[in-house]
C-alpha cells in the first residue's frame, strides 16, 4: 500500500469543515482537503503543517480522489440540499464503485434515504452521518450518528470513535481538556451506528428539536426570575451556576450562567439586556415537528418552541400590541427562594417530558422507515460533544438500559419518582407564570402533555361525537371490541334527538 495516500479525505472548509478536519488529523490520521474556492484550502493546509496525522491539500477533485486510500473515504461538510447534491454528484465522477461519500451536514433525513438509494444503484457507500457540537464540538470532540450501509460503517469506525467526544464509563460526564495536538486519550466514545439509511440523519434531527426544547425552557425560568422576582442578570446567573451543580448540570445550563453574567464590552451594562429579543431558526426544529405532525406522535413540547421564536420574530408586531392589549401585572407577593426551587423543580420535569417526547417519536419513526434504533446508545452518545449533552442524559441510558422496550421515559421507575415529587412545585410554576401574564409555553406544554399522557379518559369521545355529526367519520364504542366502527344519522340541530 502507499504509505503516502490519505486515510480520509474531507470537501469544504468553512469554519466546521476546517474543524473537524483538525480533529481527524490531530487523531494520527492522515487527511485530504479540498475546498470549491482553492485559496481557502491553500491558506488552511498553509496555517496548520504540524498535525500528527497531517494535513493535505488538492485542487482539483481528480488529484483529491487520486490520493485517498482504497476504499476511498471522503466526507461532504458543505450547505444541506442542492450544495451536497452537487458535491455528490461530483465524486462520483472521480470515485470508484465501493468508495464511500459520508455526509457530515445538517441534511434532512428525507434527502439522504433518497442520496443513499441512488447512490447504492451506482455501486457507491453512502453514510449519512449527524455531526453535532458546534464548531468547538468539531475540533475537540463531537456526538457523532452515522446512518446507512452497515459494513461501509466499518470503515469509517475508527475515525469516528477516536474523534468523537469521550465520556467517563461510569458517571456519564464529559471528559474535558482536549488541545490542538492532544486529544482526548481513553473514555467512552458519543459514536454508535444509528441504522440504515437516513437514521443518522432524523436522530440528529430529533437531536435539534430537543435543544429547541432545552433552550426555550431555559429562557422560560430566566424570565419568570427577572419578572416575577425582579432579578438582575447577573443574580440570576448566579442561579444557573448553581443549578449547573446538581440534575440540570449541563452544557446549556453552563453557557447559560456565562451568557447571563457577561458585560456588554461598549457601554459596561449587563449584555443580554442587550440583545434584541428575536430569535433565528435554521429549521430542524420545525422538521422535527413537521414529522411529529406527519406520524401522528405528540411532541407538543417541541412546536412550542419552534413557535416561540416565531412569535419572538414579530418583534414590531409585538410592540405595537403592547400598547393595546392588557393583562395582569407582574406581581408575585411569595417567598423568593421558594419560587426559585420551584422553577428548577419545573425546569427539570418540563425536560423529562420533552425527552420523553423526543424517544417517542423515534421510536414511532423506527416503524415507518424501518429502521431498528437502541434508544440506550442514543442516549449514551448525547451524552457528550453535543448542545444537548448533560448529565441527566446518564439517567435515560440507564432507563433503557433496564428495559429496552420501554414505551416512554414517564413510565420508568427513575423518572416516574422524579415527576411524582416534584410536580406540585411544577404546577405553582405553570400556575403563576399564567396568572402574572408570564409566558411560559414550553413549560405549560409539558405539563399538559403529562396529565394527557396520565389521562385514561380525553375528551376526545366528545371531538369524535362531533366529526361523526358533521363529517359522518365513525366512531368506536366503549362496550364493543376496538376496531369496530359505528354511524348514526345525527338529527338537524334543534330537532329532537334520536330515540334509543
Amino acid at each position: 500500500m502507499n504509505e503516502s495516500l490519505s486515510d480520509i479525505g474531507l470537501i469544504g472548509l468553512a469554519v466546521m469543515g476546517q474543524n473537524l478536519a483538525l480533529n481527524i488529523a490531530d487523531h494520527g490520521f492522515r487527511i485530504s482537503v479540498y475546498n470549491r474556492t482553492t485559496a481557502t484550502m491553500e491558506k488552511f493546509v498553509a496555517e496548520n503543517p504540524d498535525t500528527p496525522g497531517g494535513l493535505v491539500g488538492f485542487a482539483t477533485l481528480e488529484e483529491f480522489a487520486a490520493s485517498l486510500k482504497r476504499p476511498r473515504r471522503a466526507v461532504i461538510m458543505v450547505q444541506a440540499g442542492k450544495a451536497t447534491d452537487a458535491v455528490i454528484d461530483a465524486l462520483t465522477q472521480v470515485f470508484e464503485p465501493g468508495d464511500i461519500i459520508i455526509d457530515g451536514g445538517n441534511s434532512k433525513w428525507t434527502d439522504t434515504i433518497r442520496r443513499e438509494k441512488e447512490l447504492k444503484e451506482k455501486g457507491f457507500l453512502f453514510i449519512g452521518s449527524g455531526v453535532s457540537g458546534g464548531e468547538e464540538g468539531a475540533r475537540f470532540g463531537p456526538a457523532v450518528m452515522p446512518g446507512g450501509d452497515a459494513e461501509a460503517y466499518k470503515h469509517l469506525e475508527p475515525v469516528w470513535n477516536a474523534i468523537a467526544a469521550k465520556v467517563d464509563p461510569v458517571t456519564g460526564k464529559e471528559l474535558k481538556g482536549a488541545a490542538p495536538g492532544k486529544p482526548i486519550v481513553g473514555g467512552v466514545p458519543c459514536a454508535t451506528y444509528i441504522g440504515t439509511d437516513g437514521a443518522g440523519h432524523y436522530v440528529k434531527m430529533v437531536h435539534n428539536g430537543i435543544e429547541y426544547g432545552d433552550m426555550q425552557m431555559i429562557c422560560e425560568a430566566y424570565d419568570l426570575m427577572r419578572k416575577l422576582l425582579g432579578m438582575s442578570a447577573p443574580e440570576i446567573a448566579s442561579v444557573f451556576k448553581k443549578w449547573n451543580t446538581g440534575v440540570l448540570d449541563s452544557f446549556l445550563i453552563e453557557i447559560t450562567g456565562e451568557v447571563l453574567a457577561q458585560k456588554d464590552p461598549m457601554t459596561g451594562g449587563d449584555l443580554v439586556d442587550l440583545i434584541l429579543d428575536t430569535a433565528g431558526q435554521k429549521g430542524t426544529g420545525k422538521w422535527t415537528s413537521v414529522s411529529a405532525l406527519d406520524m401522528g406522535v405528540p411532541a407538543p413540547t417541541v412546536a412550542e418552541a419552534v413557535f416561540a421564536r416565531c412569535i419572538s420574530a414579530v418583534k414590531d408586531e409585538r410592540v405595537a400590541a403592547s400598547k393595546i392589549l392588557s393583562g395582569p401585572d407582574a406581581a408575585y407577593q411569595g417567598d423568593k427562594e421558594e419560587l426559585i426551587e420551584a422553577i428548577h423543580a419545573a425546569l427539570y420535569c418540563s425536560k423529562i417530558c420533552s425527552y420523553a417526547q423526543g424517544f417517542q417519536l423515534m421510536r414511532e419513526a423506527q416503524k415507518e422507515y424501518g429502521w431498528t434504533l437502541d434508544f440506550g446508545k442514543i442516549a449514551q452518545i448525547f451524552r457528550g460533544g453535543c448542545i444537548i449533552r448533560a448529565i441527566f442524559l446518564q439517567k435515560i441510558t440507564e432507563a433503557f438500559e433496564r428495559d429496552g422496550q420501554l414505551a416512554n421515559l414517564l413510565l420508568d421507575p427513575y423518572f416516574q419518582g422524579e415527576v411524582e415529587k416534584l410536580q406540585p412545585q411544577w404546577r405553582k410554576v405553570v400556575a403563576t407564570a399564567a396568572l402574572n401574564g408570564v409566558p411560559a409555553p414550553c413549560m405549560g406544554s409539558a405539563l399538559s402533555y403529562y396529565d394527557g399522557y396520565r389521562s385514561e379518559k380525553l375528551p376526545a369521545n366528545l371531538l369524535q361525537g362531533q366529526r361523526d355529526y358533521f363529517g359522518a367519520h365513525t366512531y368506536e364504542r366503549t362496550d364493543q371490541p376496538r376496531g369496530k366502527f359505528f354511524h348514526i344519522d345525527w338529527p338537524e340541530p334543534g330537532r329532537p334527538q334520536i330515540e334509543a
